[in-house]
């Protein structure tokens, strides 16, 4: 099984889904993306967040989606 690069932890902010390794919420890359900005944009503000790990977490959230939208 892998490993998922959201993790939430109620000693890391609150339990809020942050980036594994990281104290930047998931949330934070859907509001860039929503916003319009790129997603080499939120690399820039976030540098503790690695490229594959956003890549991960879209493609995570994808899944979830196409598994939920076929339920």
């Amino acid at each position: 099984m892998k490993k998922t690069v959201i993790i939430s932890d109620p000693q890391i902010m609150g339990g809020t889904p942050v980036f594994r390794g990281t104290r930047v919420p998931v949330q934070t890359l859907l509001d860039y993306l929503e916003a319009g900005d790129s997603l080499d944009e939120f690399l820039k503000g976030f540098p503790t967040v690695s490229h594959k790990q956003a890549v991960a977490v879209l493609e995570e959230m994808k899944e979830q989606l196409l598994v939920t939208s076929h339920a």
